[in-house]
């Protein structure tokens, strides 16, 4: 039986929903076709976000529960009135970007697969300079949510003293984002750079509650990402679902709202409804642009105190003043973990380091992978019960066209005679092996 076709009018544009009876989330039902009801409900908000600006597509064509895959190039049926623009990377590749301008257009990009929005914090009339400068808020394993709300109250206040204006939002998942409007004046580079000052500012005043710490087995608390400011980077944008079992929702919050909010109250069901009465609590973002001399001044202060500029993504090129891109956390003689058997390269690549790391499982889902784990736990449970929840490395890891995941442990906290070899993978998926080989 054909999948069944609708097609509905937006704003005087034809936009066809194929399929919209396939649920895209299976522990509430929600379909396909729900989640372009959702978009639709909520434009004028989630608007505010992606207009003007160019939108990688992170299609999960089997629902929130199947594997993503990122699409930066415009599909070859992307209608005449949907704009793009041709964006250059780091890598030297360019690609021609979907710029989502209106209600028909969310209907469409949702009706692509794509659960969740990711801008750029650019806009297609000038993709050199950002107008946007992202602080997300990034908790470590076993984090509270309470924890995440003192550091963003925090940020406020940083990003109040430095002439900028925070508008906060939850991010969906498990933190918290909070933006500001910036002239577009300054590079990538430069926005970056003052993104890390921000970032080691925040965790001056909060230094039991916040990192700037890159390295995942150096952190605590809540991180600050300041890399998600980088080029080619984006986030998922305001009002946008997260492919979450509870069809969550990235929702916008008054600062009064901040000490007391639950994210797990913003979903796909009750948004729209808070969307009706409370209209867009992100509406004025676009009239409190301000400036980043401030940043760039206490940049160039850490600078001259000796701080080196923080390490940039690992696919970026060596960059001029980048601390080396190795754990700074060296004890006595730094080595390379030794690699799973099979495999060209271990725990933490090729870098030295003197943190105790083994890897576990490279896997093509999140699911395989945890379930790895908990093989590897049964069988070194004494183990197991030392680790805690920050010493246990999840990562979600790009490969050819869709993401995998990547689990290791930190065995800081065990006793080195108790702590056991490097062995073969729980799970060993290639991500880089071509298809069907």
């Amino acid at each position: 039986m054909p999948d069944r076709k609708e097609t509905i009018e937006v704003d005087g544009r034809a936009v066809t929903v194929s399929n919209p009876d396939k649920v895209y989330f299976p522990r509430t039902g929600h379909t396909k076709g729900d989640l372009v009801r959702y978009y639709l409900a909520v434009a004028g908000g989630a608007l505010t976000g992606v207009r003007g600006r160019p939108m990688v597509l992170k299609r999960f064509v089997h629902g929130a529960e199947g594997e993503a895959f990122f699409q930066k190039r415009a599909p070859s049926n992307t209608p005449e009135w949907l704009d793009t623009v041709v964006l250059s990377f780091p890598s030297g590749r360019t690609a021609q970007e979907i710029v989502v301008d209106d209600a028909a257009g969310l209907a469409w990009v949702a009706n692509l697969g794509c659960i969740d929005l990711n801008p750029h914090p650019i806009r297609a009339d000038d993709l050199d300079h950002p107008d946007e400068l992202r602080v997300d808020l990034d908790p470590v394993p076993g984090i509270g949510w309470q924890q995440i709300v003192r550091v963003a109250l925090v940020a406020r206040d940083v990003l109040a003293d430095v002439g900028l204006t925070g508008w906060p939002k939850t991010s969906g998942s498990r933190g918290m984002h909070i933006y500001a409007r910036i002239e577009q004046r300054w590079t990538f580079t430069e926005v970056r750079r003052a993104a890390v000052a921000l970032a080691r500012e925040i965790e001056r005043r909060a230094p039991q509650d916040a990192t700037s710490r890159w390295w995942k087995e150096e952190r605590h608390g809540v991180f600050v990402d300041y890399n998600q400011n980088a080029k080619d980077r984006t986030v998922a944008s305001a009002y946008s679902v997260r492919p979450m079992p509870d069809a969550r929702v990235s929702a916008p919050l008054s600062w009064d709202e901040v000490p007391d909010c639950d994210p797990a109250e913003f979903t796909i069901d009750t948004m729209p409804p808070r969307y009706a009465a409370l209209g867009d609590l992100g509406a004025g973002i676009d009239e409190t642009v301000g400036s980043l001399d401030a940043l760039l001044e206490l940049a160039a202060a850490d600078q001259a105190a000796g701080l080196p500029d923080a390490p940039w993504p690992p696919h970026f090129e060596k960059q001029a003043g980048e601390q080396p891109r190795v754990q700074p956390s060296k004890r006595r003689e730094p080595a390379v973990p030794p690699p799973a058997p099979g495999k060209s390269s271990g725990p933490a690549g090729r870098r030295r380091t003197s943190v105790p790391m083994i890897e576990v499982a490279r896997a093509a889902s999140k699911a395989e992978a945890l379930a790895g784990l908990e093989r590897w736990k049964a069988r070194h449970p004494q183990v197991a019960n030392l680790l805690e929840p920050a010493d246990i490395l999840v990562d979600s890891m790009r490969g050819r066209s869709s993401t995998w995941t990547r689990v290791r442990l930190n065995l800081r906290h065990v006793p080195e005679a108790d702590r056991p070899a490097q062995e073969a993978l729980e799970v060993d998926y290639d991500p880089w092996a071509p298809a069907g080989g």
